[in-house]
């Protein structure tokens, strides 16, 4: 029994610095030309970035997100959140490249791909209006309207923009829906991947700690 739980211990140790590597599942890369903020701060040329991370371009400034299957252009004076699969647009504008489905969500616009083929199109949030341009393959902007929902009518509806046209829409369909503190742009905490990776090492501790053997006492004397 003893051998078995040394080896148990051993596997922890080895286990749990890929699960460690696992975290950072949904992370993309940010490049930028310089004048960009993540989460408040200045970044480098080349950047990490993980769901729930704020990423703002100043004036004259531009940067860019490749993720597995997508690249996002984030144009001059934009604000955006990113998730794994969706990019929220506080304002600004956004030029989309995506074969995997990449979503846009302005307050309650979402505008879809409606293609896993490659899709491209751009959404540019300006003055409260939204304007979508599909370049390659179809989109759907997906609205839900909120006061319709507490009326008990139709909550949501769709319009399709073709490949070669561009509609524009009002924003304002509801409460407006924005991320938690977008000044301070850090996300919560626990969702971040060092927290989770934190909890792993601490079940692994406590679960080695309790299946290792008792090293017993130091002196052949005590009992």
């Amino acid at each position: 029994m003893a051998e078995w739980r040394k080896l148990v211990c051993g596997a922890m140790v080895v286990v749990l610095p890929a699960l460690l590597i696992a975290q950072d599942f949904g992370r993309a890369t940010l490049h930028t030309d310089g004048g960009t903020w993540l989460n408040g701060k200045p970044v480098p040329n080349t950047s990490a970035i993980f769901p729930h991370d704020f990423v703002q371009t100043q004036k004259e400034s531009t940067a860019k997100v490749d993720i597995d299957g997508s690249t996002v252009t984030i144009q001059s004076d934009t604000l955006v959140q990113f998730e794994e699969d969706e990019i929220f647009l506080d304002h600004g504008t956004l030029q989309v490249n995506s074969a995997r489905g990449m979503r846009v969500r302005v307050n309650c616009l979402t505008v879809v791909p409606l293609t896993q083929e490659w899709t491209r199109y751009d959404v540019i949030d300006t003055d409260g209006k939204v304007l979508v341009a599909a370049y390659e393959n179809d989109v759907k902007i997906h609205t839900r309207h909120v006061a319709a929902q507490r009326s008990k009518d139709r909550g949501s509806s769709d319009v399709t923009v073709h490949r070669g046209e561009q509609v524009i829409r009002s924003e304002r369909c509801g409460a407006r829906a924005k991320p938690a503190q977008m000044l301070d742009a850090k996300g919560p905490i626990l969702n971040s991947p060092w927290a989770r990776g934190t909890g792993i090492v601490a079940i692994g501790v406590l679960t080695c700690w309790a299946l290792c053997p008792d090293p017993g006492p130091v002196s052949p004397d005590k009992p």
